[in-house]
């Protein structure tokens, strides 16, 4: 299976900003550094800012995830996912929480933060409709939890 390729422009907002590097030639994120030394708070969270600006092409939006080496010590994306319009052109942030051990994490100048991945964005169109021409599943109504128990 061939790779689809894409070309993203970034800018650098600060001499000191790095741009993305991939951990392997097969990794499906980009890290992402912080510009500066930065205390994430426990349990509040805290931008962690990349030096970084970029033009994600239309159709494409680029999602900022967690570091697993990171979470695994306790910091968290709050959202869980970040995402990055195709419009946007502000600098790239990184939210972060900690959870872990200790008032505070603290995140060195330069250290990987996050991966940014890119993934292509359909054009949706919502068109209204009754819950009866919805059709019927096996699963129905049913809410948190309910995949699995048929």
């Amino acid at each position: 299976m061939s790779r689809i390729e894409l070309s993203v422009d970034f800018a650098k907002l600060h001499p000191d900003a790095r741009l993305p590097t991939q951990g392997s030639a097969d990794a499906a994120g980009w890290d992402l550094y912080a510009l500066e030394e930065t205390t994430v708070v426990r349990h509040k969270s805290s931008l962690i800012r990349t030096g970084l600006a970029t033009a994600i092409p239309s159709g494409w939006e680029g999602q900022i995830r967690c570091r697993s080496s990171l979470g695994k010590k306790g910091m968290i994306m709050p959202n869980g996912l970040g995402t990055i319009d195709s419009d946007y052109r502000g600098e790239l942030m990184v939210l972060a929480t900690w959870i872990g051990e200790g008032d505070a994490f603290v995140v060195a100048k330069g250290e990987r933060v996050a991966q940014l991945l890119f993934a292509p964005v359909p054009k949706v169109t919502i068109v209204e409709t009754t819950v009866e021409s919805l059709g019927t599943t096996t699963r129905g109504q049913g809410g948190f939890g309910s995949t699995g128990q048929f």
